[in-house]
């Protein structure tokens, strides 16, 4: 995320958009020096990492010096996996420090999240939390400042949506939902997402797929946004962009059928969401397992399929007939079989998820916001029953 100098911000993302050639060279450098990165630590060969850590740094220091002289961006980029108050709070405290006046949110959902909590907070009082759903705060966000979203993953489509979800200092997972928080605009380029690594192209796209998936299984009635949300539903498995996107991260038809997905995936979620995000969220509000969100969907959606398979009217076959299956096919059995494809875990005990944590999980679930559009509201004995199903 990128806090913009006065007068400057729009400008400025063109300009990164619209970056020399030479620039792009160095770009496509620093995605292979960070994989390598990666790599080695995963080998942990930590020595190798270091070296290519500050490899990483100059390529970026030289990319940073081939934007034009006059724009003079405020970069903060210590934006962690699932952003956090305290995160909101360091990287405000950047935005007014330079006398900033804008925001660019450049980077995943996490990245555009937390731009959208800066920018809220950039021109409100109190704390971030005061402006969560859970605290009554939909009703308090005012206009913020300007933002500009420019994603480089394919899944949460934070640059269309009205929503920011943040860990607060009290550990809980809460989402902000306004209107004025959606980015002003957004430069969607199929191409930033070409150096993405596998697993977290396939972590992405499950997200951009249970956003579509539980929109249409929400109930409430929004048959332009349903439409929205089956065509996604057809890009991602029909046309195997996903697949072919994990198997081959330069193909370019995929990338963009994924981009496409991810944006038309929150805009159709426009009409809810559902047990799948209130599961994930109660996860992922866990510091130190730090799990990806998207897996975390990926992984729980087979479970709520199941659970919600007699409350959705006709929603099943239509959902089947997008993904080109047959219509009677079970849809949490097609997705098992996605998940196993791309790669990941098959349930939450993989993820370092155990018995003992359910209880708690439990707890935050039955608070989460989701739970407003779901089809079928668990009591917390199936919210207990769901977490085992999904180990």
């Amino acid at each position: 995320m990128s806090s913009i100098t006065t007068g400057l911000a729009r400008r400025y993302a063109i300009a990164l958009y619209q970056l020399a050639t030479e620039a792009k060279e160095v770009d496509k450098e620093l995605r292979k020096i960070q994989k390598s990165k990666e790599e080695a630590v995963r080998d942990q060969n930590f020595t190798q990492a270091g070296e290519l850590r500050e490899k990483e740094v100059e390529l970026r220091d030289k990319i940073r010096n081939l934007l034009s002289n006059e724009l003079s961006p405020t970069f903060y980029e210590e934006t962690p996996a699932n952003p956090t108050e305290k995160a909101v709070n360091a990287a405000l405290d950047a935005y007014k420090t330079n006398d900033c006046d804008g925001v660019i949110g450049f980077g995943g959902g996490s990245s555009m999240d937390l731009g959208k909590a800066v920018a809220l907070m950039a021109n409100h009082e109190g704390d971030v939390v005061d402006y969560s759903l859970n605290e009554g705060g939909f009703g308090k966000i005012n206009k913020t400042v300007p933002m500009i979203a420019i994603p480089t993953t394919s899944g949460t489509g934070s640059e269309v949506s009205v929503g920011s979800v943040i860990i607060m200092n009290d550990g809980r997972k809460l989402i902000l939902a306004s209107e004025h928080l959606r980015p002003a605009a957004a430069i969607c380029d199929p191409e930033l997402t070409l150096g993405l690594p596998p697993i977290l192209t396939a972590g992405a796209g499950m997200d951009a797929l249970t956003h579509c998936i539980e929109a249409i299984m929400s109930p409430i009635n929004d048959p332009p946004a349903e439409a929205v949300g089956l065509d996604g539903i057809e890009k991602i498995v029909k046309k195997e962009s996903l697949v072919r996107a994990c198997e081959d991260g330069q193909d370019k038809d995929a990338r963009w059928n994924m981009m496409m997905a991810s944006t038309e995936g929150a805009m159709a979620f426009s009409k809810g969401l559902g047990a799948v995000h209130s599961m994930s969220h109660a996860i992922g509000a866990d510091q130190e397992l730090r799990l990806h969100h998207g897996t975390l969907n990926g992984v729980i959606l087979p479970t709520i399929l199941r659970f919600n398979k007699d409350h959705v009217g006709n929603k099943y076959p239509r959902i089947a007939q997008a993904m080109g299956k047959n219509e009677s096919a079970d849809l949490a059995t097609e997705i098992e079989k996605l998940n196993e494809k791309i790669g990941l875990p098959g349930g939450l005990k993989e993820m370092g998820i155990t018995e003992d944590m359910i209880p708690e999980l439990v707890k935050h679930s039955i608070t989460d916001p989701s739970n407003v559009t779901t089809p079928r509201l668990p009591n917390p004995e199936e919210w207990e029953r769901l977490f085992l199903d999904a180990m």
